[in-house]
């Protein structure tokens, strides 16, 4: 198969290599400006960090197979990418670290990694910055308690920023019918009113799914799984002047459907809001001012298999989550910048089970965090030097934890971290950089008191993560050091080499496939070695392909626990290899194919029981064919395929993907 692959790749490559040979002068940049790493606007050879920009012209051509936005992600370097499912998390890793050491933002505030890709749309970012690196003091942790937990930025940031200043009025009406009856519909408009600038929408899904768990397993299906999934947004910028705005932005998804079973029915509804004031004061200052709402509520149905298919109880969670941010920054001394700001946040967290209509609360916690950050960068002549401090405050109060009041009411942790960075541009084409920072993350609620109670250990149908009331904080330090080369205008090059340390690295091990369970631990000191390699080539305004290559070596100590010595950081894969290009074909076609080949990797640090997985390639493609144009409209037909040779490659927790899937899409745009 691989060897199919990879002639289909190279034929290709020949093909349009030889159409689009003729090379071109002029500027092709990948990065033209940034605001992750600093806050405002800056080129990249004025930053320490390697950040990636996918522009909304790329984001268009990435199939989204799981309608998950951490798909858009997939073939950049440093990423591993693995939702389990159109209706499960993504539990994939960031640069040689597990799924929660990458802070994802929405417009400079923090979101959840697991729960908001899987919510949010892809229509309204007018771009993504992922920011490749040690973690910087200029964002939090995010005080989430779902999934894996709280998230940290030791690995990198996911910064979704979406459109603020519409240039012209543009309505998008679209429709698709895909594999296993999938049917999906949207409605987008965006304008402007002088200052006023806005974009509204909505988008409807359903699909009779299929089953996406392997055989024999506890996700066992006896008919079609069913999902909908409706999602409707607004965002409103006023413009008081070119530097000062307010805008607003709401979010709502409501996601329901079945698991395959007649008792095993979900309902999710997920709300997600920004508000956001920036202003200019006096010349050199500018402030800016963050809030938000996140709100998480899951539900689902638990039925007695496999002894039987009745209900046995209805279970779900509940967050809520207000993040603050305040930063003032003063620009001095030309194109130096000095950042300080506070930051907070406010959450609320409950586990229930529902059982012939009495509700039972697992996990009752509130929690609230304090930050106060400041950092410095320096641009003199060819070099750039940026430092940072933060000082973080968390406090956790736990009314209950496993249906019953813990001994401990409360607890808090306070802890100094830190950043550095530095960079030197020979030219403006070519620069070597080099970072460090340090981390430190808390253990969530549910790593502590899980979802289940210790005496459902192995229970049949008891499906859930085990408590740990014994966890410690973990902290973690990251260094990198790399170097970005345009060779020519059209031709780039990046090498990064990274490597990171966590003490009491907490990790979710899976402690039973059937009933599916798992538990958070400390697992001792884990260490990740790893580089990046990628190059990308514009061979003309029509052809570009690019390439890349993300190597990690894991490895965890634990003079306590043998079993767990000398083993593996889970769900980060020896490899990832990636390539693609996009054309643009005569008759109005343009094709973007893009092949990934995954190495191994395991889903825990317990060396008798984990499971290794990987070694496998998948194959996707999108077409996009005009079929009309006008002075005021103009029609595409997209073709999404995706696993084309129909890969059935197995993920942790007995989750399967499916194999070959397509939708062909209609646009209509006026």
């Amino acid at each position: 198969m691989m060897r199919k692959v990879f002639l289909i790749i190279l034929i290709m490559f020949i093909i349009f290599n030889y159409a689009y040979s003729k090379e071109k002068e002029d500027d092709f940049t990948l990065q033209e400006v940034t605001v992750t790493e600093s806050k405002i606007e800056q080129k990249p050879q004025e930053q320490t960090h390697k950040i990636d920009v996918l522009e909304k012209r790329e984001i268009e051509k990435i199939n989204l197979p799981n309608r998950n936005l951490s798909e858009l992600l997939r073939y950049l370097p440093g990423n591993f990418v693995n939702p389990l499912s159109r209706n499960d998390a993504n539990w994939g890793s960031y640069g040689g670290l597990g799924p929660k050491y990458n802070g994802w933002l929405l417009d400079g505030l923090p979101i959840d990694s697991f729960v908001d890709p899987m919510s949010l749309d892809f229509i309204y970012l007018e771009r993504i910055e992922v920011h490749r690196g040690p973690a910087s003091v200029l964002y939090p942790n995010y005080m989430t308690m779902d999934f894996a937990g709280n998230e940290t930025p030791l690995a990198g940031i996911t910064n979704l920023i979406t459109k603020e200043k519409i240039e012209k009025p543009l309505t998008n009406i679209s429709l698709g019918y895909g594999t296993w009856n999938t049917i999906n519909a949207r409605v987008y408009h965006e304008g402007n009113a002088g200052p006023f600038n806005f974009f509204l929408g909505a988008n409807f899904e359903q699909s009779d799914y299929t089953n996406y768990g392997t055989v024999p397993s506890w996700l066992s299906m006896i008919d079609d799984p069913e999902y909908k999934k409706i999602k409707g947004y607004i965002k409103t910028t006023y413009f008081f002047t070119p530097d000062t705005k307010i805008s607003l932005f709401v979010h709502h998804t409501k996601h329901d459907g079945d698991a395959g079973r007649p008792n095993r029915g979900y309902d999710h509804q997920y709300d997600v809001i920004n508000l956001n004031f920036s202003s200019s004061l006096f010349k050199d200052f500018i402030l800016n001012i963050k809030s938000g709402y996140r709100y998480y509520n899951r539900s689902w149905e638990e039925d007695n298999y496999p002894n039987d298919l009745s209900l046995k109880e209805e279970d779900g969670v509940k967050q809520n989550i207000f993040p603050i941010d305040i930063s003032l920054i003063y620009k001095h001394l030309d194109k130096s910048i000095l950042t300080f700001g506070i930051d907070a946040q406010f959450s609320t967290y409950e586990t229930y089970a529902k059982k012939g209509g009495n509700k039972k609360i697992g996990n009752d916690v509130s929690a609230k965090s304090f930050g106060i950050y400041a950092q410095e960068k320096l641009i003199i002549d060819k070099w750039v030097f940026r430092a940072g401090l933060r000082y973080s405050y968390t406090k956790h109060e736990y009314d209950l934890l496993g249906e019953v009041e813990p001994g401990i009411s409360s607890k808090s942790w306070d802890q100094l971290t830190w950043t550095a960075g530095l960079r030197y541009n020979f030219t403006d084409k070519f620069g070597i950089f080099a970072n460090a920072g340090s981390s430190y993350l808390v253990p969530s609620a549910k790593s502590v008191g899980g979802t289940l109670k210790e005496s459902d250990r192995g229970v049949p149908g008891k499906n859930g993560q085990l408590p740990n009331p014994t966890l410690k904080p973990e902290k973690g330090y990251s260094f990198d050091l790399g170097t970005d080369l345009w060779a020519m205008n059209n031709l780039y090059f990046s090498l990064r080499a990274f490597y990171h340390i966590t003490k009491d690295t907490i990790v979710e091990n899976v402690v039973s496939n059937n009933p599916s369970q798992s538990q958070s631990v400390n697992a001792g000191k884990a260490y990740t070695t790893g580089a990046e390699l990628e190059v990308q080539h514009f061979l003309s305004d029509n052809f570009k392909w690019f390439s890349n290559l993300t190597l990690a070596d894991t490895k965890v100590k634990n003079s306590l626990d043998k079993n767990q010595d000398g083993s593996d950081i889970p769900f980060v894969p020896e490899f990832v290899v990636n390539a693609g290009f996009t054309a643009d074909l005569p008759l109005e076609f343009k094709v973007s194919p893009y092949i990934q080949y995954v190495g191994k990797y395991y889903d825990s640090t317990d060396k008798t029981n984990r499971k290794s997985f990987g070694k496998y390639a998948t194959v996707n493609f999108n077409i996009r064919k005009e079929i009309f144009r006008s002075e005021k409209y103009y029609s595409n037909l997209i073709l999404e395929v995706n696993n084309l040779f129909d890969r059935k490659y197995e993920m942790p927790w007995q989750f399967l993907d499916p194999g070959f899937n397509a939708m062909l899409r209609w646009e209509l745009n006026f």
